[in-house]
């Protein structure tokens, strides 16, 4: 075998042979991350606790998130957004064990009226003119505890006259719900404004009308034109749908733009429905335990514990990035974020074992997106998914358990597949003994498992996770550099608050989606059309829900090219999940289905956030890049339709009984080992496939994914024809002499 170059420009190093060579012959690659304390190059100690990836990396993950960069606030302005986040923080907390009398829509208004004025401190109009975004220096306040880096105005400057004129009237259109103050023939108090829903007066839709332009603003800043625009869409056709021909499906009554007001501000399905509710009651809640979390150490240290499990393993490099990816999710809750934070640290030992950079930028997206499918802290559209359907935290987390493991399971095969292909070297990363950082640090892992713990005794999610940030903040005195004093736990919550603010306008807008869709009948209508549509193919019922499974997975999509996750999911329940429903497709099914998909948009081209931001660590090509992550992705994209297509599928979700659940899990895993053989052009421990054998393979794992007995037979016979198929050619080969192995890649080569 020839020699692979490092790309640091070293000597060549050659590939081990076999299992004669020892650690002495591999490369050794220190973790040697600086402390986030801002001692870098300081000498570790024996009882030091994990490091930390690079201080600016939270910088570099902020321009890849879904929301745009915030403002660095200091001085008194600073101050007040503390003082409010806190308060917010605080609220949320206290909700939890001791609700508000008035009921949970009182709650949800002062949440909003806390939350949404802040946004428009927080986060600049963009309307000027900015310089390109540079990274903090060391003498820079963060007074907010702002994570995203923005334009050098933008973030330097404070708010702007019009940034507090529309705080204040933010404040006021929030508040005008609750206000004890009869003002004509409106205002006089919660009560009052409740007993005129269908009836407002001219101030109630005055009011309504400026708060629903306040969140379509705020979502602009924050998320960019697309998701307002949506907005604006379905407002438009609550408005007008009632000029549009009768005779067209979509078509309806019409609504004044009274009734819309109205269906927006004083109904449960508008501003404050259950996506606001569920950002109210557990996404800020999740956002400030992960805070506590990373603020003791956490995310250091299951950094470091994942090198050190797999430091002499010939696919260390590889492994230690999937299990940071999947340990970080907990903390991070972001794949452009997590995809980062494993990055900086990893994707140095990935090059030293010579991945190209678009391969390891692949494995680095597909494993930070694996962070928000993963229990047990999903993304925020799985707590919609747990209110929508009234079911409990605890079961979203079981259905979302099988896809998780097969999902990984996808992306190891396809790690130690590269290892073979690529030509890999083995590393040995020198991050000291796993068994010692568990046995120092591995209190960092009982909170997590105390929310499991929780959940299974019957309790809320919120006071699973309560809990579970008190224990978490408790922990952290174990560690002197971690302990959360007074200073760091404000720290934590407005940290956690200021986590929690875009996602909270966009919950909010979210509700002229929703109400619209009810009070029009669209989500019906545009289910109809989808089912319509797969009919006009064919009339068997099997074809047509697979062809529905299909538009509707390009539709959701193509929807999350466009909207946050959150949003993707409430519009791809209303309009998607009804024509699911309607062919048979158990609720479960359907909201996982539509969850996987929204969560997908962040490593779909063209866009693919996580993919953009594995490429800005690694200096690897884009496109490439991309299609690379699909590869490792691959698993997310078609387990989802396995669980939709088949009553067998259900197994997947935990749903039906211990046998369904095995064979839907065994099946679907050579499925997906099939399929990772196929992309990857490599059967582990025989040697290279051809084009005849992959073409083979990817039909067998389609069809094994199809889980009933005759697809099931037809895709093991021809999994075992192209096993065999890889065992003549290898035989083939070694009879003529030839290398079974392929040349090895050095850095930054891609094979064709």
């Amino acid at each position: 075998m020839s020699p692979v170059r490092p790309s640091d420009g070293s000597a060549p190093t050659p590939l081990p042979t076999g299992p004669q060579d020892t650690a002495s012959k591999l490369d050794k690659v220190p973790v040697a991350l600086p402390p986030d304390d801002g001692a870098v190059g300081e000498p570790r100690q024996a009882d030091d606790p994990p490091l930390a990836a690079p201080p600016d990396t939270r910088e570099l993950a902020a321009q890849f998130e879904d929301e745009k960069p915030g403002r660095v606030l200091s001085g008194p302005v600073g101050l007040l957004f503390t003082g409010v986040t806190v308060a917010v923080a605080l609220l949320a907390l206290w909700q939890v064990f001791f609700p508000l009398p008035q009921g949970s829509k009182y709650y949800l208004i002062i949440f909003l009226t806390g939350i949404l004025p802040m946004v428009f401190l927080a986060y600049p109009s963009g309307m000027r003119r900015r310089r390109p975004a540079t990274a903090p220096t060391a003498g820079d306040p963060v007074a907010d505890g702002a994570t995203a880096p923005a334009a050098d105005g933008a973030r330097r400057g404070g708010p702007t006259l019009v940034d507090w004129l529309l705080a204040l009237a933010a404040l006021l259109s929030c508040l005008y719900p609750v206000l004890p103050v009869t003002l004509g023939a409106g205002g006089g108090g919660y009560d009052a404004f409740l007993d005129r829903q269908g009836l407002l007066v001219p101030l109630d839709v005055a009011m309504g009308t400026v708060l629903m332009l306040l969140l379509l603003e705020a979502c602009r800043r924050t998320t960019g034109l697309i998701l307002p625009a949506v907005c604006v869409l379905f407002l438009a056709y609550g408005y007008y749908g009632g000029l549009l021909p009768q005779s067209w499906a979509v078509a309806h009554a019409g609504l004044d733009f009274g009734q819309l007001i109205d269906a927006f501000y004083n109904s449960d399905s508008g501003f404050y429905g259950t996506p606001l509710d569920v950002a109210a009651s557990y996404i800020v809640l999740f956002t400030i335990y992960g805070a506590v979390l990373d603020l003791s150490g956490a995310g250091r240290f299951f950094v470091e514990l994942s090198a050190a499990a797999f430091r002499r393993s010939r696919t260390a490099a590889g492994r230690t990035a999937v299990a940071s990816g999947f340990l970080l999710g907990t903390v991070s809750g972001s794949g452009a974020a997590t995809t980062v934070s494993i990055g900086a640290v990893t994707w140095p030992i990935l090059r030293r074992a010579g991945y190209p950079a678009e391969r390891a930028g692949g494995m680095l997206a597909a494993a930070g997106v694996g962070a928000i499918l993963s229990p047990p802290t999903l993304g925020a559209a799985a707590f919609i998914i747990a209110e929508y359907l009234g079911v409990s935290y605890l079961q979203v987390l079981g259905w979302a358990t099988v896809p998780t493991i097969l999902y990984y399971l996808g992306i190891l095969l396809s790690v130690e597949i590269d290892a073979r292909r690529s030509g890999v070297r083995a590393v040995v990363i020198d991050s000291g003994s796993a068994w010692r950082l568990l046995a120092r640090f591995g209190y960092h892992f009982l909170s997590l498992i105390v929310i499991i713990v929780v959940l299974a005794m019957g309790a809320s999610a919120t006071r699973a996770v309560v809990i579970a940030t008190v224990l978490a903040a408790a922990l952290s005195f174990l560690d002197r550099r971690h302990r959360l004093t007074p200073a760091r736990l404000v720290e934590a919550l407005r940290g956690g608050v200021r986590g929690v603010l875009a996602v909270s306008a966009v919950c909010a807008a979210a509700g002229i989606i929703t109400a619209t869709t009810t009070k029009t009948g669209l989500g019906p209508q545009a289910a109809a059309l989808l089912v319509s549509g797969a009919q006009a193919v064919s009339s068997e019922p099997a074809v047509v829900l697979a062809l529905t499974a299909l538009l509707a997975a390009v539709a959701l999509s193509l929807l999350g090219l466009a909207v946050p996750v959150t949003a993707s999911f409430v519009i791809g329940w209303v309009i998607i999940g009804p024509a699911l429903l309607n062919l048979g497709v158990a609720a479960p099914a359907a909201a996982m289905f539509v969850f996987y998909f929204a969560v997908l948009s962040e490593v779909s081209p063209p866009t693919a956030l996580a993919a953009v931001a594995a490429a800005a660590v690694t200096g690897g090509r884009l496109v490439p890049t991309m299609w690379q992550t699909l590869r490792y992705a691959l698993p997310a994209y078609l387990i989802p339709i396995a669980f939709v297509i088949t009553p067998t599928g259900l197994g997947l979700l935990g749903i039906g009984g211990a046998e369904r659940i095995l064979v839907a899990g065994v099946v679907s895993a050579l499925g997906v080992t099939v399929l990772a053989v196929a992309a990857g052009g490599w059967l582990p421990g025989v040697g290279p496939a051809g084009v005849p054998e992959r073409i083979v393979g990817a039909v067998a794992g389609l069809v094994l994914l199809w889980l009933e007995p005759v697809p099931v037979t037809v895709g093991a016979v021809l999994a075992a024809l192209a096993v065999a198929g890889v065992l003549v050619r290898r035989g083939s080969a070694g009879r003529a002499g030839a290398p079974s192995v392929p040349k090895q890649l050095v850095p930054g080569e891609e094979r064709e």
